[in-house]
């Protein structure tokens, strides 16, 4: 494998294929989605994750919702369109780029006003097409970014995967690991395992290790003596939504990674693409979190429960990480540092 060819969705000779993550790193296989409610149940079921990914997939997927439409009434159309996006976007509730691109392709459905079906076809696959594109570059840029705040051999913690296969192609966090890669940087690298559904053990160590870039898996509860051990120069993550005043939602964990890292007095940065920055959302606390299956905690990867059958659990998929906490921001226009009520706004200005 070269660094960054798998990527989380495809969409090529008309079919749209997403690589199941859940079966990584034992198989990796691509499913053809052939419906909207495949659609719903890949991203709901983590066969794609990463917000930027969820993303890319939404834009296809609502595209796919309509590209078999037989009639030619455009507001029968309509119609159809609409209920496919209302349908997508309860998938998965935290992360914001799921409603942001499902947003994004209706508003370009509504702006071509009265067209006929095929051109409305064509212009919402164009869409789709310039979504995932954008995250390319989207990506490539935090890792520019990214990287002019990493020195060469320094050690980098990092927590669940907004890798390769979270975004539409680089990664979020891990481009500027990538890129350093590619100019000789030799960076160390410590992935969380990230439980419940450990995506740093199967997604980042794979994807990592497969590119040739040292990385050394850790239990989640190991981040403090790994830091205390004088092993971690930064941590780079990423978010699924990010609040006005800089709050960030991320994978669960990731707010205790940024107290033990603010103890130690190791920086860490959140990656976050423009999509992802909420500003509707004015803090940490307005953010819904995703609550899921307590059998993920005892059951989902192990051969024999590891837990009393019916034993009450909480699972949240995500947690929020305080403003305060967080070193700096990087997005593809650049890094924003505190107060991040003012350097996030000025971002869309």
């Amino acid at each position: 494998m070269k660094v960054f060819e798998i990527a989380p969705v495809k969409y090529i000779d008309n079919k749209m294929l997403v690589l199941d993550q859940t079966r990584l790193p034992g198989e990796e296989v691509y499913e053809e989605m052939h419906t909207k409610e495949d659609v719903w149940e890949a991203i709901y079921k983590l066969k794609v994750r990463g917000a930027p990914a969820i993303g890319v997939a939404a834009a296809y997927g609502l595209y796919l919702s309509v590209r078999d439409f037989r009639g030619t009434d455009i507001d029968d159309f309509a119609a159809q369109l609409k209920e496919a996006r209302d349908y997508l976007v309860t998938a998965r509730p935290t992360a914001v780029n799921l409603a942001w691109a499902l947003t994004r392709m209706w508003d370009k459905f509504e702006a071509l006003g009265r067209v006929d079906v095929a051109a409305a076809k064509s212009a919402l696959f164009d869409e789709a097409e310039a979504i995932r594109r954008e995250d390319e570059a989207a990506c490539f840029a935090m890792g520019e970014y990214g990287l002019s705040l990493l020195k060469p051999g320094m050690g980098i913690l990092t927590h669940c995967n907004a890798g390769t296969i979270a975004t539409a192609k680089y990664g979020t966090c891990l481009a500027p690991i990538y890129l350093g890669q590619e100019r000789g940087y030799d960076f160390k690298v410590f992935a969380d395992e990230t439980r419940p559904l450990l995506q740093g053990a199967r997604l980042t160590s794979w994807e990592l290790s497969k590119s040739g870039i040292d990385v050394t898996l850790i239990c989640d509860n190991m981040a403090s003596i790994v830091m205390k051990n004088g092993w971690i120069d930064a941590v780079v993550v990423g978010c699924d939504r990010m609040a006005a005043n800089g709050d960030g939602a991320n994978k669960i964990g990731t707010s205790g990674v940024a107290i033990l890292a603010k103890e130690y007095g190791i920086p860490f940065y959140m990656y976050v693409p423009t999509s992802t920055i909420d500003l509707d959302t004015p803090t940490g606390d307005d953010i819904h979190i995703e609550l899921r299956d307590g059998e993920e905690i005892y059951k989902m990867w192990y051969e024999k429960p590891m837990a009393p059958e019916g034993v009450k659990t909480y699972n949240p998929s995500f947690d929020v990480t305080p403003a305060k906490y967080i070193t700096a921001v990087i997005t593809e226009k650049g890094i924003c540092r505190p107060p991040y009520e003012k350097s996030l706004a000025a971002l869309f200005k």
